[in-house]
Order: C-alpha cells, then sequence, then structure tokens
C-alpha cells in the first residue's frame, strides 16, 4: 500500500509538492474531454507526469460523480440507443489506448443523481465539514432528466454496460475501478432506485462479468454511508472486497455519523478506526493507493493543499506503523 492523490493539479508546483511530500503516485487526468484523449495524448501525459518522479497509476473514464444532466457519457445510464453503444464504444476504445500508453488503471461512477449532501457542518477547529441529514434533504425534489428507473431498470443498464466494457478491459489488462453511490438514497428518491449504494447491491455489482480486471474505486467513507453502525461493520467490508480482490483504489476517509445521518470529517477524527482499517487492508493483501478526499474547509492561505498535506501524512505514519518496510 501506498500513498496517493487524485486532486486536479493546478500547475506543476503541484507535482513538485507532491513528489516532496512522499506522495508518488497519482490519478491526474490530461486536459480535455476522455473521449478525445489521443494515444499521443496519454503518453506525453504519463511522461509529465513521470517527469516529476511519481508514477500515474490511473485516469478518470467519462463517467463522472456529477449528475446526469451534467455527465459526460449520459446514455449509458439513460439506456438510451444508439447512442448508448457509440458511448460504450467510445470508452472501449480509451481502455485499450490506456493500455498502450502504459496506464494500467481507470475509475467510474455510475451515478444517475450525483453526490447529495445537505448544509455544511461547524467541525473541529471551525472547519467547515460537508454532512448529509436525510431530514433536512429535499424530499420533494423533482426527478433527472432519467426519469424513473427502476431497481431492475438499473441493474440491466449496468449490466449492459459490463458486459461489454469488462471482457475489452480484461484483453487489455486495464483494471476498472467503480465509485459507489454516494450516500446511499431510500429507494425511488427523484425517481431513481440506485442499486450501488449498498454492501449487498456491491457485492452483487462485483460478481457481474467476473474479471480480475472489474473492481471498485473503494470509498471507505461512501461505504460507511451505507452502514447503520460504520465504528463496528466496515472491518467486515473491506476483508470481503479485499479477500475477493476487488478493491482497486481507496478513498481513505471518515465519517460522524450513519447511514442518512453524517457529516465528513478529518481522518483521525471520525467514528471509524482507520488504524484498524488500514490493518484490514493490509490483512487481506491490499496492493494500490489510499488516498484522502472530500477534507473539511479550513482557514489559511492555501486551505485546501494544507488539508490535504495533512491528510498524507497521516496516511503514511499508518502505513510506517502497520506495514514493515521491504
Amino acid at each position: 500500500m501506498y500513498v496517493g492523490t487524485q486532486i486536479r493539479p493546478r500547475d506543476d508546483d503541484d507535482y513538485r509538492v507532491w513528489a516532496q511530500l512522499g506522495v508518488r503516485h497519482v490519478c491526474v487526468d490530461p486536459p480535455g474531454n476522455p473521449h478525445h484523449w489521443s494515444l499521443d495524448d496519454l503518453k506525453r501525459h504519463r511522461e509529465h507526469v513521470e517527469s516529476f518522479g511519481l508514477t500515474l497509476d490511473m485516469v478518470q473514464l467519462p463517467l463522472s460523480s456529477r449528475p446526469i444532466e451534467e455527465a459526460e457519457s449520459p446514455n449509458i445510464l439513460l439506456g438510451k440507443d444508439p447512442e448508448r453503444q457509440r458511448e460504450i464504444d467510445s470508452i472501449c476504445g480509451l481502455i485499450e489506448r490506456l493500455a498502450a500508453a502504459g496506464i494500467r488503471a481507470a475509475k467510474y461512477n455510475l451515478t444517475i443523481i450525483g453526490i447529495l449532501r445537505t448544509e455544511r457542518e461547524p467541525g473541529r477547529g471551525g472547519s467547515r465539514n460537508a454532512a448529509f441529514r436525510w431530514s433536512l434533504a429535499d424530499h420533494g425534489a423533482p426527478p433527472t432528466m432519467a426519469g424513473a428507473v427502476s431497481e431492475d431498470d438499473y441493474w440491466e443498464r449496468i449490466d449492459h454496460f459490463l458486459g461489454v466494457v469488462v471482457p475489452v478491459a480484461s484483453a487489455a489488462k486495464v483494471r476498472l475501478a467503480c465509485h459507489p453511490q454516494d450516500p446511499y438514497t431510500p429507494p425511488g428518491y427523484r425517481g431513481v432506485t440506485s442499486v450501488l449504494g449498498t454492501v449487498e447491491g456491491l457485492k452483487r455489482f462485483v460478481q457481474l462479468h467476473e474479471s480480475p480486471y472489474h473492481g471498485l474505486n473503494f470509498c471507505q467513507g461512501t461505504i460507511a454511508e451505507m452502514l447503520d453502525d460504520p465504528a463496528r461493520e466496515i472491518f467486515g467490508v473491506i476483508r470481503w472486497f479485499g479477500e475477493r480482490g476487488k478493491i482497486f483504489n481507496v478513498h481513505f476517509r471518515n465519517i460522524k455519523g450513519r447511514q442518512l445521518d453524517f457529516m465528513e470529517a478529518f481522518p483521525d477524527e471520525g467514528d471509524m478506526d482507520m488504524s484498524r482499517s488500514l490493518a484490514a487492508y493490509r490483512d487481506v493483501g491490499y496492493p494500490y493507493m489510499l488516498m484522502p478526499d472530500h477534507v473539511p474547509q479550513i482557514d489559511g492561505r492555501d486551505p485546501s493543499g494544507v488539508a490535504f498535506a495533512y491528510c498524507y501524512g497521516y496516511i503514511q505514519a499508518l502505513i510506517d506503523a502497520l506495514v514493515p518496510r521491504p
């Protein structure tokens, strides 16, 4: 295991800072629309990243956490042909170009609703922390442009997508890491019954079209948002997916609370024991990045940079304490 980041660099100084902090593995995209990344674009990007002493571990497919109205590939989850097939074919071509460029993994999201949060709440020392309280959510929010999407509809669209892309990724030896729904929402919210917002849904997902190149971008914070008692339950979830080799990246973040009622927090102040969590990843032989995500808003001249730097150091310290150096 090693520290990583997926923060978009503001300029080349951010690459230098990561190298200086010992964060040598990144998920960073080339400029432009991923559908249009050429093989030369990808090779130049990887070489640029490597020029700072870093390794480009993965990039983001054109399936992000944006709501369907802002999606780069909306028709995959709208189930609308022939546009759906054109988007899937484009992604298959991109996966093959990633392999040719020496980029061995890509993360993606299969959300319709996007990331939902209510108002920020005060955290440690007056930080501003993201939160989601179902009691404060807009229960009358209108349906998305996808309209009514039942559980069966959602699974059909996921199954169709995986049935095409997983064989391509397997042949290319490119790991595809899907992010869970963030957060869990009750069935039918905004017309959608999301299926990747529960642990059981994620178990079904990784067993569809079984392949060692089909797994999860395992966001520990998002998984915790699915649970009634994250402090107790998270370790068993890590073990289930880790023992099956289905964790390809970890968003190593913490929350205070539970399903439908939580606030995000720095990793050392949430409900989950992150030292014990890291030991669980170690014990299942997890070999890839551990990265911070969704850090609280803090004060200062470079608030995001400082908050993330704190998390990089925290993660590295846990690794040093729990994982023997080779």
